[in-house]
């Protein structure tokens, strides 16, 4: 069972992946009003993944005979002064979700809770993958700059980008007309 300062924390974490699929879709509509459709899709598949993370720490905390209580979720900003402000601002928002992942963990070892402790180590490495995920498209901005024939060939290459929902984590989106996008 869940000590209840573990189970709020996860439950604020809910509350942080859902806020990260909002922010991604915002970022989504951004693009689309950019006419950047590879860029909205790649932001849009991003929010996908988010709302399969929350899922994944909801269905643990039920695993663990706990109580899911969720919380208003922020609104997101809706305007960045570029693409590249956009990417930098998902960068840095991974970035802050890795610590909140870390500060879990910590806490997990502090109670010596091991159940939590061994699923948070999935959200340990994809953590490693979405930051670099992030980064990546930040550094192909950088190189393009302004060149809007660059922006377009980056947008066509991020409209390439596919989501299969990982295996074995627990979450059913059989409801939620989870797949690929």
């Amino acid at each position: 069972m869940l000590k209840n300062k573990m189970q709020k924390a996860l439950c604020e974490q809910i509350n942080a992946e859902t806020y990260s699929a909002y922010l991604y879709l915002s970022m989504s509509a951004y693009f689309e009003s950019l006419n950047l459709k590879g860029f909205a899709r790649w932001m849009k598949i991003q929010a996908e993944e988010e709302l399969v993370h929350a899922l994944r720490f909801f269905e643990f905390i039920h695993s663990r005979n706990g109580r899911v209580s969720l919380d208003t979720v922020a609104a997101p900003p809706t305007e960045w002064d570029s693409p590249l402000s956009a990417f930098e601002a998902a960068y840095q928002h991974e970035t802050e979700i890795t610590e909140r992942i870390h500060k879990l963990v910590d806490q997990a070892l502090e109670h010596s809770d091991h159940p939590t402790h061994q699923m948070l180590q999935w959200f340990v490495a994809e953590q490693v993958e979405e930051e670099a995920n992030a980064d990546d498209v930040v550094q192909k901005l950088k190189l393009v700059g302004k060149d809007g024939y660059g922006v377009l060939m980056l947008d066509r290459e991020l409209a390439t980008r596919v989501f299969t929902v990982p295996t074995g984590i627990g979450v059913d989106l059989g409801t939620a007309g989870g797949g690929a996008a």
